[in-house]
């Protein structure tokens, strides 16, 4: 079996596992953020935190919610990481610098998981599991929750209140998360995932020199960094190292965690506005750019110039050989189209086009599907932008859903759209400007210029993955690269919160003839393109100094 049928086939199997799964997980998450009922469990952490599960929220109490949560769990992980030092289960490291502490607080608080650090040389048992583990599970429900929350201003009319925001979180983690992420650390662990509390030891000789290693709860992390898309690693090599992905069929395993939530979701939003029918077209649209995105990536990767490369049957470095190039070509593209930036392969190492894919899969919002919660409602803005866009188009009020796209709504959707190029291209251009963050570059050119527009295109969409060539562990990386993360991670939620109240505010419009059938493949169509023009019109000047120059060169 040739490598390029090999890619195909797995391809497919992911595709068939991802269809198998849609239904009934995405049914099953619309009854659980339906229900009106709270498990004994739950009554006991509202209880703890004191909270009430009952109390309808407005938008602006509700994202007081969020902020209020997520700035709790920044600092809870900033100080458990300067006080390693003296926790039990550190290993004996030392505490994180501050600069590198607030770096990875915010990461992992805004889903992000950029890592500036080696984690095996680094941080311990009890910051691996006790803080970045738990943020793993909670900002994954946070994103779920601003989504639903979302949905529900489609969903309800003539009332600002979109839910309790205490209770979206507690019910995303206990029902869904919870669950799920148990029975992947199972098979992950059956298939070789290590799972241990052991200290560092000898594994033996190496280049003339020892090898240590240190064990952990890998299996168990793992699991929720796909299934979260959060994707930071318990080793510097992330997925790629045989600890936390043992063998091609926990590769593509992986892959379908990191996938199946965010495209389960538009199900679940569907069946919360009363037309599945709705949630079908969310589906295609994300389907379609996620496909061909995939099949862009392999045919870069896999058709080249030169003999080496094609007597290797395409493009092996930074890849590794028990996944080969279209299992690597199918994890990049899924990594980077959700926000999960879990990474089987260096994509540095990609062909200049093939690393340019990547970046594209960001610069679009991480729409398709996109990170749990956060690939939903991105997508919901974009298809707002696309009503309002034939609603010019023909001269006539945009709907969408049954509510009116007015000014205020346009509004809260432009803002929403603005906010991640400004933080990507501002902080891009500062950096290539000062004179110090330029000697983190590995490489000159444009080469050198795609790894500083990637790492801000990573952190500003809660991304989290790099070029590897890029040293970060600097004081201007780790502290302009945690303030991206948090204000492309929570000025987004503000507009979409602002939506979602001033949409559950309105009176439903009844359906006419010449009301946009949004649930129509031309409505598919039209989204896709909107989604390709607008980020085209955006990065492509960006795009033209980075992987288009190094690839038209190659």
């Amino acid at each position: 079996m040739g490598p390029v049928l090999a890619g195909v086939l797995q391809l497919l199997a992911l595709i068939a596992a991802l269809a198998l799964a849609y239904i009934p997980l995405g049914t099953y998450m619309a009854r659980v953020y339906s229900s009106d009922r709270h498990w004994r469990v739950e009554k006991w952490i509202y209880k703890g935190i004191g909270a009430d599960p009952d109390t309808q929220m407005r938008w602006p109490a509700y994202l007081r919610g969020v902020l209020a949560f997520s700035a709790v769990g920044v600092l809870f992980l900033y100080l458990l990481q300067r006080l390693q030092g003296h926790l039990p289960g550190s290993l004996g490291f030392r505490a994180i610098d501050p600069d590198q502490a607030f770096n990875t607080a915010a990461s992992f608080v805004t889903n992000t998981n950029w890592q500036s650090y080696y984690g095996e040389q680094a941080m311990g048992h009890v910051v691996q599991t006790a803080g970045l583990a738990v943020q793993n599970f909670v900002s994954a429900a946070v994103g779920i929750a601003v989504a639903v929350a979302l949905v529900r201003g489609f969903a309800r009319s003539r009332t600002g209140e979109l839910g309790n925001f205490w209770s979206d979180l507690v019910r995303g983690t206990v029902r869904i998360l919870l669950p799920l992420a148990l029975v992947a650390a199972i098979v992950l662990v059956a298939c070789g995932a290590l799972q241990n509390f052991s200290g560092i030891h000898e594994v033996g000789q190496f280049m003339g020199g020892s090898q240590q290693w240190n064990g952990g709860a890998v299996a168990s992390q793992e699991a929720i960094k796909e299934l979260g898309t959060n994707g930071g690693g318990y080793f510097n090599a992330n997925s790629a190292h045989p600890f936390e992905n043992p063998s091609p069929f926990t590769n593509i395993f992986e892959i379908f965690l990191l996938l199946v939530i965010p495209l389960a979701l538009t199900r679940t939003f569907g069946i919360m506005v009363g037309s599945v029918r709705q949630g079908y077209a969310i589906l295609a649209t994300m389907a379609t750019i996620w496909v061909g995105f995939t099949a862009l990536m392999m045919w870069t990767e896999f058709a080249h110039h030169g003999p080496a490369l094609e007597l290797a049957g395409g493009a092996y470095e930074g890849k590794e050989v028990r996944f080969g190039v279209g299992s690597s070509s199918i994890f990049a593209v899924a990594t980077t189209l959700t926000s999960t930036g879990a990474v089987d392969s260096f994509h540095s190492s990609f062909t200049g086009l093939g690393g340019g894919i990547t970046m594209l899969g960001m610069m679009l919002g991480e729409i398709a599907p996109g990170g749990t919660g956060s690939g939903l409602y991105g997508m919901l803005i974009m298809a707002v932008i696309a009503v309002f866009i034939a609603g010019l188009m023909v001269g006539r009020t945009p709907e969408y859903l049954g509510k009116k796209i007015g000014t205020r709504e346009i509004k809260f959707a432009a803002c929403y759209l603005l906010v991640t190029p400004a933080l990507v291209l501002v902080l891009t251009a500062a950096a290539m400007a000062l004179p110090t963050p330029g000697n983190s570059m590995t490489n000159s050119g444009a080469h050198g210029f795609s790894e500083i527009l990637y790492a801000y295109t990573s952190a500003s969409n809660n991304n989290g993955s790099a070029f590897a060539g890029l040293n970060a562990d600097t004081q201007w990386f780790n502290s302009s690269l945690g303030v991206a993360m948090l204000l492309g991670r929570f000025l987004p939620m503000v507009f979409v919160l602002a939506m979602a109240g001033s949409l559950a505010e309105q009176r439903p419009v009844p359906a006419t003839a010449g009301t946009l059938r949004t649930e129509k493949p031309l409505f598919t169509g039209l989204l896709v393109g909107a989604i390709l023009i607008i980020t085209g019109l955006t990065y492509f000047p960006a795009l033209a100094l980075g992987p288009l120059a190094e690839g038209l060169a190659s």
